[in-house]
């Protein structure tokens, strides 16, 4: 995959792609650290995000997310809905970022992928925990 380029890559459904920061090579005291004991940064900057995806907790059956009972107040379709449960006519979750946007995000969240040098993370929406302004 040499003809691979980050701007090539778009992420799927529920998922951002990010740019981690440089990690620090030298501590606050003036210790210079090796490239290996130095710690990753949680933070970066996004590059691509993938489209909205459907809630986890809004239904097991992803089938039933934007349809008929959604199994959690016990109704199984349209006719026998409680109120308050299964009212929502979809339940998505919209990506919480943009492109551009600098986010902090969990320590062990994303699967890191690698072109060249330069490493990548593919994060969950869930994964991102602040944007920085």
């Amino acid at each position: 995959m040499k003809d691979l380029n980050i701007k090539k890559i778009q992420p799927t459904k529920g998922y951002v792609l990010v740019e981690p920061a440089k990690a620090e090579a030298k501590t606050s005291s003036g210790i210079i650290l090796p490239e290996n004991e130095s710690e990753k940064p949680q933070y970066g900057l996004v590059l691509a995000v993938g489209e909205a995806s459907c809630c986890d907790d809004c239904c097991d059956d992803k089938e039933d997310c934007c349809g008929g009972g959604c199994g959690d107040c016990g109704c199984d379709s349209d006719e026998e809905k409680v109120s308050g449960c299964c009212e929502v006519s979809c339940c998505e979750e919209e990506a919480p970022v943009k492109v551009g946007d600098k986010v902090i995000y969990k320590k062990w969240g994303g699967n890191e992928f690698k072109i060249g040098d330069t490493e990548y993370q593919f994060l969950k929406f869930e994964d991102i925990l602040a944007v920085i302004k």
